[in-house]
Parts: C-alpha cells; structure tokens; sequence
C-alpha cells in the first residue's frame, strides 16, 4: 500500500496577528513610542475590520459575475460591476483612512523616515504600512 503524501494547510494569519505584526514593524522600523503603538493598533485595526467585511462581499461579486457572464444575464453583470466598483472604492477608503491617522501621530522626524521608507506617496496602495497581505497593502 502506497502512503499519500499530504499537502500541509496553511492557516492564514488572523486580523489580530496582521496588525500585531504590522505595528512590530513600523515600530522596529519608526521607533514608535507605546502611545503611537496603541493608536497604530487601532486604527488598523478598524481597518481591517472594514477590509474583512469588503473581502467577503468581493468574493460574493465576483462569485455572481461570474455565473452570469456564463449564463450571458448582462443586466447583472452590470449590476455585479457596480458592486465591485463600489468595494473597491471602500477598500481604498479603509485603507487611506488608516493610513491617514496613522501618519499624523507620527513626528516630522518618522514622516521623513517613513516616506524614505517607500510610503510617503503610496497611501491606500501596494506597500502601505503593513507591505503587502492578505489584501495586498497590509
């Protein structure tokens, strides 16, 4: 009798451990005082609330678009796309949010570091605090 091999599983990270890890580094990388390190918490942490409610409705569009692209409704594809856009807009609201309170509680000093790190310009986007995640920012 042959033995299966078998595939680990991988779990994915919590949202608790996505901003536990992503305020360890910022604040290994800005040096964040405990305060900074609180708020930081939370507000990412509101963020990836708002991120995980996003995800599932995503999933559900792009479910339904599917299925109606290959039953040809074009009336809900359209309906679908809408959908999308609109989760789309929220996931980059969430994220530019966060990013936006947490870059003001940062002094002069960690906004010069934290630009020269590669965000100054791309709040919301690819390489935000966190790097990429689950989400693709965080």
């Amino acid at each position: 009798m042959l033995a299966t091999a078998q595939t680990p599983t991988h779990t994915p990270p919590t949202p608790t451990q996505i901003v536990a890890n992503q305020v360890a580094r910022l604040t290994k990388l800005l040096d964040l005082n405990p305060m900074q390190q609180t708020q930081a918490t939370e507000y990412f942490t509101t963020e990836e609330a708002a991120l995980a409610i996003v995800r599932t409705a995503m999933h559900t569009a792009r479910t339904a678009i599917q299925a109606d692209i290959k039953n040809g409704n074009k009336a809900d594809i359209s309906t679908q796309a809408a959908a999308i856009g609109t989760l789309t807009t929220t996931e980059v609201e969430a994220q530019a949010t966060a990013d936006a309170a947490f870059y003001a509680i940062l002094t002069q000093d960690q906004q010069s570091k934290y630009e020269t790190l590669g965000h100054g310009g791309g709040f919301g986007g690819p390489g935000g605090p966190g790097g990429p995640g689950p989400h693709g920012t965080h």
